[in-house]
C-alpha cells in the first residue's frame, strides 16, 4: 500500500481528529485520577486501572473511527456514508454557496452598487 494514499485515507476518515481528541480526553482523565483518587483514599490500583483502560481503548477508538462516520442521520459505516454523499453531491452543487452582495447571479460580472447613487 502506498503510504501517502494511506495517510490521505486516514485524514479523509477523520482518524487523526479522533486520535487527537482521545489523547486530550485521556490525558485529562489521567490527571483527574492521579490528583483526586489519593485525596478520596481510593487505592492506587484504581489509578492504574483507569490508565490501562484508557490505553486499551485508544486502538479501539481508532478502529471505530476508521470503520464508521458520524453523519446528521447518525453513525453509519464509512462506505455507506460515502455513497450517500456521492449521490447528494451529484444533485446539489455547492449547496451552501452564497454569492457576494452586489454579484449578478446571471453573469460573472460584478455590479457596482455605488453607480446607482
Amino acid at each position: 500500500m502506498n503510504p501517502k494514499k494511506f495517510l490521505t485515507e486516514l485524514k479523509r476518515r477523520n482518524v487523526y481528529k479522533v486520535a487527537i481528541a482521545y489523547a486530550v480526553v485521556a490525558w485529562l482523565l489521567m490527571q483527574i485520577a492521579t490528583q483526586v483518587f489519593p485525596f478520596l483514599e481510593i487505592p492506587n490500583w484504581a489509578i492504574r486501572l483507569v490508565i490501562m483502560l484508557l490505553v486499551l481503548g485508544f486502538p479501539i477508538a481508532l478502529i471505530i473511527a476508521w470503520a464508521f462516520e458520524l453523519t446528521p442521520e447518525g453513525l453509519k459505516r464509512t462506505e455507506v456514508a460515502d455513497r450517500a454523499l456521492a449521490k447528494s453531491s451529484r444533485n446539489k452543487a455547492w449547496p451552501l454557496h452564497r454569492p457576494e452582495p452586489g454579484h449578478d447571479k446571471r453573469s460573472s460580472t460584478r455590479i457596482d452598487c455605488r453607480a446607482a447613487i
